[in-house]
């Protein structure tokens, strides 16, 4: 979704890539940001790719859409404050640094290790960051999403 030719769903090898999906929806728009995403994070089923445009926040993932529950996108709403909780695989440096008990070194390591290992599966794979610990966990669950 967001900055590819073609948004959808579509289909990709086991296996595949970021970068595969973004090819298979046609590839990225002239003004894709892919500087942003980690083109080489691999992909599990039912996965979902947002592509930002420059200059753009990454478009919204609605889980509500998917699980039939209310949506909690995390969206910021005309006030600036968010809605529901904070998508831990979307939230930029500066929406993570709101939570409690995450500064800014703490939510840069999170978009840092994201980055670098691909998206979080679950809240729990939050305990992979430095700085991030049980009680801390604890603090966010319920504050955070994927």
């Amino acid at each position: 979704m967001g900055a590819v030719r073609a948004p959808g769903i579509v289909r990709v090898r086991a296996g595949a890539r970021v970068v595969d999906a973004i090819a298979a929806a046609g590839g990225a728009t002239a003004d894709a940001d892919l500087a942003r995403l980690n083109l080489a994070a691999p992909l599990s089923d039912g996965a979902r790719v947002a592509v930002p445009a420059v200059g753009r926040p990454p478009p919204a993932l609605d889980p509500g859409a998917v699980s039939g529950t209310p949506a909690a996108s995390g969206a910021a709403g005309a006030s600036g404050a968010t809605s529901g909780p904070v998508n831990i695989n979307t939230a930029t440096a500066e929406e993570l640094d709101q939570l409690p008990g995450i500064g800014p070194t703490t939510a840069a390591a999170i978009v840092s290790d994201r980055g670098a290992h691909g998206p979080f599966a679950s809240v729990d794979d939050l305990q992979r960051v430095r700085g991030i610990g049980p009680s801390k966990l604890e603090q966010l669950r319920d504050l955070v999403t994927v």
